[in-house]
This record gives C-alpha cells, sequence and structure tokens, in this order.
C-alpha cells in the first residue's frame, strides 16, 4: 500500500493502492522523475470524478482536504 502525508505537517491521509497512485501519477504534473508530491483542489477531485477515478480515492482525498480549497500531499511506498 501507498501511504498519503500532508506536506509540511505529516500528517497521515491514509492509503491507497498501486493502482490509484498511477491514477495520481497519470493526471498530475511531475516536476521530475522522483517527485512524490502533488497539490490536490477540489476542482481537481471533480475533474478526477469526471475521468473515471476510484471514488475510494476521491472520497479520502476529499475527506483530507476538510474545508480547505487545496491541500499538497506526500505519498510513500
Amino acid at each position: 500500500m501507498i501511504s498519503l502525508r500532508e506536506k509540511g505537517t505529516e500528517k497521515p491521509l491514509g492509503s491507497i493502492s498501486e493502482d490509484q497512485l498511477q491514477f495520481l501519477i497519470n493526471q498530475l504534473e511531475e516536476e521530475w522523475l522522483e517527485d512524490h508530491d502533488y497539490s490536490i483542489t477540489t476542482l481537481l477531485l471533480d475533474s478526477f470524478d469526471a475521468e473515471g477515478s476510484e471514488p475510494e480515492l476521491v472520497a479520502l482525498l476529499r475527506a483530507a482536504m476538510g474545508d480547505k480549497e487545496e491541500i499538497e500531499i506526500i505519498w510513500s511506498k
């Protein structure tokens, strides 16, 4: 499983599968090959729904965001 944390606070957000991680990698811009952090917005999550993301992934990220408009996440294996 892949662990997600909030960048800056290291707060654990939950775990995702390899397939869910691959979806994130395919959808988001990586600045370099070993880039393990992403900025997630509410608009981005709406587009994930339209792109066929697994509902569990979107739900986890929405819960992590709470009432924020944006959150930065870090993943690790």
